[in-house]
């Protein structure tokens, strides 16, 4: 799908369809972009509005600003995928430096840019003078920068100084400043790539990495400067996310490198280098965004959010390679003026049709009227894990006996996600929203817009800080983890060595179950804890982790896991130990836990009743939108539930 990366052979078509195909070809992300635009107005009547094409903007400026320094190494055949890692290492130097080391902030946010050119130069140097494939080398830098955020943050958020975090609000109330930083990143880099040396060296090494050392290029010097261009943009975007989340997070923008490749292919650039234009990959940004907040709006399944994605990444490749068929030459380097002005001609003609199209289809939602059904937003932290999930069951099944729209969207762990989602939610004429946030700092400046727009939240699990909620319905993680310490002292008579597993890293609901943990096993000074490790709340982490400690610790009395799907791969690695010689205490009372509850393979599990919780934070929605009086803290009971009492227990 490029945007003026191609230019027709001479004479390859004739006629006016053979122009218009021509101009197709050519042209194939806007037309895609125009597309979409077009349809998500037809199908949603909260698409075209002001606020949500801000969103849209917003939502788009962190993936462009990254892919706009994967431009740079895609064009010369080289490929980047640490930019993610290297933005949330960034951001945490900016914010560890202004906070916990007191350096000035002017000074601390040099040493993030400095952060992600070194990481940058790292990488050019791995890849010019190590000999490593660029997959490789930036696939241990990727690595390797999240190792380093994790490292200085302790695995915990870093508020952001609220004197960068200005970057995430707006100006004059309405234009938001990421949306300004992504325009300035998308003009440096169009003028990098069109009107300097380094830039005309990018296609000349893209194209042909030998010629262009024979023709004289310092080839290896030149990738240096590369990469850390890259390095310069991740850095860039990595203050941009957390200045929007109002925090450093150390597992931001995790995965968000395939976003930025994906971002830059759809853009018309090719893998095999040489090509690529700046306004492509904001073109492929904004399509990426389009989707993704047409899609929440049309409450669209999160799954299938990952299916269309995907679907259009492969249509985009595959439509380069019917261009390259069609006869698609490259442009020869400093395109004449004649063929920039028919770039501008036809991407004035584009708009022009357009705004024509969309203001038509506007039309037949003006006259619309609101629909019957109360409409509730539910933005969950992750549906990849069943604790979760009854959340969503219980939810779901109260909103259908309550006769509400429910719309359900998966953060995947990932806060700037969530932040996305939420932002859709306000701008889509929802009568309230219920957050499981990710993180409780991270989700306070997406909930103060819905604050600002006078549509109610209700907290689930989670709380939100400085933000209002109409409620908090949840579980007290704190509590939950003492009374996990209890039970697993008690099962032991009070003595033994035992390790925990300890959920995502940076997650409110690991640091609090963990913090209830240790402060209920003080009552307990004969428990030793031999060893913690993180297994990120996954059944196969949890049993890859467990595997491996008791190498360190083969003869553990028990396991504290911060929720069951970890207790049940920890129960996996023990085998024949497990519920004998070992005793493993898990969390969330899920249905798989209740049954190794039952077979005696899982000593207990501290249950928080997951399915409640969706009901009754629907239940508080739903009130909080008809303005009935909420109480602003609904408690749900955690219960230890063990052989004796599990046939008992309703989730």
């Amino acid at each position: 799908m490029a945007t003026d990366t191609l230019k027709s052979k001479p004479g390859a078509q004739g006629g006016a369809t053979g122009g218009l195909r021509r101009l197709l070809l050519d042209n194939g992300a806007l037309t895609a972009l125009i597309v979409l635009v077009i349809a998500m107005s037809a199908l949603s009547g909260d698409f075209l509005t002001a606020d949500n094409l801000l969103n849209v903007g917003v939502q788009a400026a962190v993936t462009a600003i990254l892919a706009f320094g994967v431009t740079f190494v895609i064009v010369s055949a080289g490929i980047d995928l640490s930019v993610g890692s290297v933005a949330a290492l960034s951001a945490t130097v900016l914010a560890w430096s202004a906070t916990e080391a007191g350096i000035p902030v002017a000074l601390a946010v040099v040493l993030a840019v400095l952060t992600g050119i070194v990481c940058g130069l790292v990488n050019g140097f791995l890849v010019s003078y190590g000999k490593l494939p660029p997959f490789i080398a930036t696939l241990a830098m990727l690595s390797v920068a999240r190792g380093l955020s994790l490292v200085i943050s302790q695995g915990s958020p870093i508020a952001f100084p609220d004197s960068v975090s200005h970057l995430g609000d707006t100006l004059g109330g309405w234009l938001p400043v990421p949306v300004l930083v992504m325009v300035v990143m998308g003009l440096l880099t169009a003028f990098v790539l069109g009107r300097t040396y380094i830039g005309r060296s990018m296609y000349a090494i893209g194209g042909n990495e030998e010629a262009a050392r024979l023709s004289g290029l310092r080839v290896k010097k030149q990738k240096l400067a590369i990469y850390a261009f890259s390095g310069l943009f991740a850095a860039a975007a990595g203050i941009v996310l957390a200045s929007r989340l109002a925090s450093a997070q150390p597992q931001a923008a995790q995965g968000y490198e395939l976003d930025a490749i994906a971002a830059v292919v759809i853009g018309g650039a090719s893998l095999a280098g040489g090509t690529g234009k700046a306004s492509g990959t904001l073109i492929g940004a904004l399509i990426l965004a389009v989707l993704r907040n047409g899609l929440n709006l049309l409450s669209v399944s999160a799954f299938w959010q990952q299916v269309v994605i995907g679907v259009v990444i492969a249509l985009a490749v595959l439509f380069d390679t019917v261009r390259r068929k069609a006869g698609a030459t490259a442009p020869a380097a400093g395109a004449s003026g004649g063929d920039k002005g028919k770039q501008a001609l036809t991407y004035v003609i584009a708009a022009v049709v357009a705004v024509a199209v969309v203001g038509a289809t506007s039309l037949l939602h003006g006259g619309s009227s609101q629909a019957a059904k109360p409409k509730i937003g539910l933005s969950l932290s992750t549906l990849n894990n069943p604790f979760f999930v009854q959340i969503r069951d219980g939810a779901e099944e109260e909103a259908k006996k309550l006769g509400v729209d429910l719309t359900v969207t998966d953060a995947q762990n990932d806060a700037s996600q969530q932040a996305n989602q939420l932002q859709n939610f306000t701008s889509g004429s929802l009568d309230a929203v219920v957050v499981n946030p990710v993180d409780s700092d991270a989700a306070g400046p997406s909930v103060r817009g819905a604050n600002k727009a006078d549509i109610p939240v209700v907290a689930v699990d989670r709380g939100v800080n400085k933000a209002d909620t109409s409620a908090l319905v949840a579980s007290d993680n704190v509590e939950g983890g003492a009374l996990g310490a209890k039970a697993l002292a008690e099962k032991l008579g009070g003595k033994g060595t035992i390790v925990i597993l300890q959920g995502q890293a940076g997650t409110s609901a690991s640091r609090e179950r963990g913090a209830g943990f240790a402060e209920g096993l003080k009552d307990y000074p004969g428990i030793k804890v031999v060893a913690k490790q993180p297994a990120d709340f996954d059944r196969t982490k949890g049993l890859d982790v467990m595997t491996n400690l008791l190498q360190a610790h083969p003869d553990i009395d028990g396991v504290f896991a911060e929720n069951d799907e970890m207790a049940l791969g920890a129960i996996k690695a023990l085998g024949s130990k497990a519920g004998k010689s070992v005793q493993v205490v898990g969390f969330d009372g899920t249905p798989d836990g209740l049954k190794a509850v039952q077979a005696g393979t899982l000593y207990a599990s501290v249950a928080q009743q997951p399915s409640e919780l969706g009901r009754i934070a629907v239940r508080n929605a739903l009130r909080a939108a008809e303005d009935e009086k909420v109480e602003k803290m609904v408690k749900v009971p955690v219960k230890v539930v063990t052989k004796e009492n599990v046939a008992g227990f309703e989730g």
